[in-house]
């Protein structure tokens, strides 16, 4: 294969796999939303290590709340966040680990 080739190829799979989601795993489903779970799998050749995971709320017009835990690192990491539903949703969030590791993030999703 000559270089520019597999250097495209490469690209492209990296890029597939950032915007790859978490799976939701739901625990409770009604008319107005579901509640789900989130889990936060490290996998290996023969098994999976649960570290930690994420719980949240989802309504059928796309809004919805979560909270979790990443205890993947040397500290537990904790995570919050919130979207608003429509057509333009807006979307806030923030983590820390209690010590040096915070943060928060904002977005707006334009659906047409």
């Amino acid at each position: 294969m000559n270089k520019p080739l597999l250097t495209s190829l490469a690209l492209v799979a990296c890029c597939a796999t950032s915007f790859a989601q978490t799976p939701k795993l739901p625990i409770e489903s009604n008319d107005e939303g579901s509640i789900y779970v989130s889990p936060n799998l490290s996998p290996t050749e023969k098994a999976a290590t649960a570290n930690g995971g994420t719980l949240g709320l989802q309504r059928k017009d796309g809004s919805g709340v979560y909270g979790g835990m990443d205890t993947s690192g040397t500290r537990p990491n904790y995570s919050l966040g919130a979207s608003t539903g429509g057509d333009v949703s807006f979307s806030a969030g923030a983590h820390t680990d209690g010590k040096d590791n915070k943060g928060v993030k904002a977005g707006v999703t334009i659906r047409y």
